[in-house]
């Protein structure tokens, strides 16, 4: 645990990686709700601290940030490039009949309602996320997420239009909210090969501990994923 009272998960001189609280903005955002980024920078006493990439504020999980402006653009270039591999774990209404599942669709941005939509081809760039299932419960299960690229609201998305929204997500048709607003979607891992050292990282966050998160995930046994598959 930090100074600023969030968990740090890595933490050298080129990179810092913490577990963010769902319903915490990773930035100033205009509620004027404390920020993740701020926090970290006032507590740590490093002005100087930069985001590498974003998850949505309702989201838990692996943020990466930098130290100095060569971190920083190093970092957006494995983004970027698709050198950093990105695996969320999901809590999603209903029973998932696939083991696993390659979802594509076609997603535009719906600025006015602050959200994605799928689109026909011509309108919309294609989204792709792969999909395995964890765990199954009586009205919920547990998937693991792993998107290429990062199109806005993409997981979120792609799995309502796959007909399992995620748990409290009402925006992407979930049937009830949570009551702090959250949604069952946590960012689990960030992996990829050190910009500086040449080493391979892998971050891991752990789960959050509302239920149903302990015991979907003590039945899924949290196995690894199979790159072949």
């Amino acid at each position: 645990m930090g100074p600023s009272g969030i968990p740090v998960l890595f933490s050298d001189s080129w990179l810092l990686a913490v577990s963010k609280p769902a319903g915490m903005p990773v930035q100033p955002d205009p509620t004027g709700d404390a920020d993740l980024l701020t926090l970290l920078r006032r507590a740590r006493k490093e002005p100087g601290l930069e985001l590498a990439h974003r998850i949505d504020r309702p989201v838990s999980g692996v943020v990466l940030l930098a130290r100095g402006s060569g971190a920083t653009s190093a970092l957006h270039a494995l983004f970027r490039e698709r050198r950093m591999e990105k695996r969320y774990w999901a809590i999603v209404e209903g029973r998932v009949e696939e083991s696993q599942a390659q979802l594509r669709h076609h997603l535009a941005h719906d600025a006015r309602k602050h959200k994605a939509v799928v689109t026909k081809a011509a309108e919309g760039g294609e989204a792709c996320t792969r999909v395995r299932s964890l765990a199954q419960g009586d009205r919920y299960a547990l998937v693991e997420c792993m998107p290429e690229g990062g199109a806005f609201h993409q997981i979120r998305a792609q799995l309502a239009a796959w007909g399992h929204p995620i748990k409290g997500d009402v925006k992407y048709g979930a049937r009830r909210a949570e009551k702090d607003r959250s949604i069952a979607l946590h960012a689990r891992t960030l992996r990829f090969v050190h910009p500086f050292t040449g080493e391979e990282v892998r971050l891991e966050a752990p789960p959050p501990q509302a239920m149903p998160w302990p015991v979907l995930v003590k039945q899924s046994g949290a196995l690894p994923w199979s790159h072949g598959g």
